[in-house]
């Protein structure tokens, strides 16, 4: 069995789109993300159809929209995406936070040999997108 503790010391952060960088562990059912955007970053309008999405914001601040409705997240604040609802960011200064997928998007995960715990499942809930 592959051991279930993991680390993200010493792991380089990937950059999934331009500006936007994560690392990521995952199960059979949920993926979890720390994601930085660089100041500046647009993410734009996108949806997850596969997949519900829980960020939590740790540090500077983010415009949310989802659905036509806009908010501005600052350290502290959580917000759910159900599947399906479109949604775009944008930091004007940067933001950390984390983020939980589930079922796993297989596109989320850097190196699936070393940020993924599976089980007897095999991964067999994932999806690619």
């Amino acid at each position: 069995m592959t051991s279930p503790f993991r680390s993200w010391n010493g792991v380089a952060p990937h950059e999934i789109h331009p500006g936007v960088h994560l690392t990521a562990i995952g199960g059979e059912q949920v993926l979890l993300c720390r994601v930085t955007y660089d100041a500046g970053k647009t993410v734009p309008l996108h949806r997850h159809d596969d997949c519900e999405q829980v960020m939590a914001i740790v540090d500077g601040s983010v415009d949310m929209t989802i659905e036509g409705k806009r908010t501005t997240l600052v350290a502290g604040d959580v917000v759910v995406v159900n599947r399906g609802l479109d949604h775009e960011l944008y930091s004007a200064g940067g933001v950390t936070f984390f983020e939980a997928l589930g079922p796993v998007p297989l596109d989320h995960v850097p190196d699936r040999e070393r940020d993924l715990v599976l089980g007897p499942d095999n991964g067999a809930g994932h999806v690619e997108r």
